[in-house]
């Protein structure tokens, strides 16, 4: 298949993977912040916050549906497995962050458990809409 017209096919599978993984966060750090266990970055305006956060999470989900739709084969009847594949590399990333410095383990945490969510979601989503 050619790589704009998957793109374009994908187009509104990528859109709903988008919001499941933008809003899942949204909740999960909230509670996290409800609970004062972490906190809004101070260097930046909240609308700026949450523009980077919809970019990044933009390029997480255009990947996610893509590669599930190019290894639609293998996956299609194991969409668990891809979504645990995922939320594996990204939950080492947000312990590697902590570990780092770069982010707190409260918010370490908060990815873990939103990932925990979204991946397997997503793949729910993604196995249901994707046909190529």
């Amino acid at each position: 298949m050619r790589p704009l017209r998957l793109l374009i096919e994908i187009a509104p599978v990528t859109t709903v993977v988008l919001l499941i993984i933008f809003l899942v966060p949204v909740v999960v750090y909230g509670l996290f912040s409800r609970a004062a266990l972490v906190q809004a970055p101070e260097n930046a305006s909240p609308a700026r916050f949450l523009t980077g956060i919809l970019v990044s999470k933009l390029a997480v989900a255009l990947a996610f549906v893509t590669l599930f739709a190019v290894t639609q084969p293998v996956f299609a009847e194991k969409w668990l497995l891809y979504a645990a594949i995922w939320w594996g590399m990204l939950a080492a990333d947000e312990v590697g962050q902590a570990v780092s410095g770069s982010s707190t383990w409260p918010e370490a945490a908060a990815g873990i458990i939103s990932e925990a969510i979204y991946f397997p979601a997503s793949a729910f989503v993604v196995q249901l809409l994707v046909a190529v």
